[in-house]
């Protein structure tokens, strides 16, 4: 296994890990956000431009929920 496969690996895991834990804090919230751009870099970087384009979609929209639970207090 290269060390791209590995970052890969490690970038989805933590996107998996994290979104199971967002309802315990905001701030996996916004693990989850730094994961999905790892992934999303990982996506280019392996040349599957649309899984890139997909994960950084998905980072804009946890940004976004971690925004709004951090304005509401959670």
């Amino acid at each position: 296994m290269d060390a791209l496969t590995i970052f890969g690996a490690l970038a989805v895991t933590a996107m998996l890990v994290f979104y199971s834990l967002e309802a315990r804090s905001a701030w996996f919230v916004i693990a989850f956000a730094a994961a999905c751009v790892a992934s999303s870099a990982y996506g280019f970087m392996q040349g599957a431009w649309p899984f890139g384009a997909v994960e950084l979609v998905w980072s804009v929209i946890a940004l976004r929920r971690w925004q709004v639970r951090r304005a509401a207090g959670g």
